[in-house]
């Protein structure tokens, strides 16, 4: 059966875990749908993974326009969730409508964009014109600069009430899904109790309703410096399939993330 933002609003609904995965091509895209990946997140991340840059801020939007037609090609019944790049949206609403019709167009059926409360008039622009909208909180990658490096956020008191305001004030405005990257586990669990859409959490804890990780990550890939948030799954799997489907599996039973992947 197809995901869509239906079926993923049933799954939170009914208490069953979402598994994303990121994905940049036909044929990750494929195999990841056959292995029950429920969502593809062609995420800027690319910028990093396969284009060998140092953030994620050199991808442009055709560079996502790319990939994500790429990814529509061979995601089956797996939502495909694409991210606005760097400097794509934050201009004003108009960009960000412009942009997200490049991708939807390419096959996007969702698309992802960071920022706090700030973003809310963009967001329900968006979806008042018919595109469903993830925002991504906590760890935003796009502003690694402003942010001094990629640490956990919402520590302290004052930026945890300010989180999970910007979870409230997001979904108010309309967003369908929320991502949470590097947040304490517990803040995590209490934003994904407090709003009615799904959450996704990436080292954010095992209370979220689903998870996403970096395909070259849990592939054990990528040779940076791997998170605190990161398994490799392909330690214990004789193949990629078996890797992804044990990720999946663990996923749906809430073994993973463990407490060792946990702020």
């Amino acid at each position: 059966m197809k995901h869509t933002v239906t079926t993923l609003q049933k799954m939170k609904s009914e208490g069953s875990k979402i598994a994303m995965l990121t994905c940049y091509d036909a044929s990750f895209a494929s195999l990841m749908n056959q292995c029950g990946v429920d969502m593809l997140l062609v995420g800027d991340s690319l910028g990093m993974v396969v284009q060998g840059a140092g953030s994620t801020l050199p991808v442009t939007l055709q560079d996502m326009v790319y990939h994500t037609r790429c990814v529509a090609r061979g995601a089956g019944d797996a939502l495909v969730l694409a991210d606005l790049p760097f400097g794509s949206y934050q201009q004003d609403k108009e960009q960000a409508f412009a942009s997200s019709v490049a991708l939807m167009q390419a096959g996007a059926e969702m698309v992802k964009l960071e920022g706090g409360a700030f973003m809310a008039e963009t967001i329900a622009f968006l979806v008042a014109r018919g595109i469903p909208v993830c925002a991504h909180i906590g760890l935003t990658p796009q502003s690694v600069n402003t942010l001094g490096g990629y640490k956990v956020q919402g520590k302290g008191d004052m930026q945890a009430a300010q989180l999970l305001q910007d979870a409230r004030t997001l979904t108010e405005a309309g967003a369908h899904m929320l991502l949470m990257e590097m947040v304490p586990a517990a803040l995590a669990g209490e934003v994904s109790r407090s709003i009615a859409v799904p959450t996704i959490g990436i080292g954010a804890g095992p209370e979220t309703d689903g998870q996403v990780l970096v395909m070259h990550d849990m592939l054990d890939v990528y040779p940076g410096k791997k998170a605190r948030f990161v398994k490799n799954f392909m330690a214990d799997a004789g193949t990629i399939q078996q890797a992804v489907s044990n990720y999946v599996q663990q996923v749906k039973a809430a073994t993973f993330p463990a407490p060792e992947h946990c702020y």
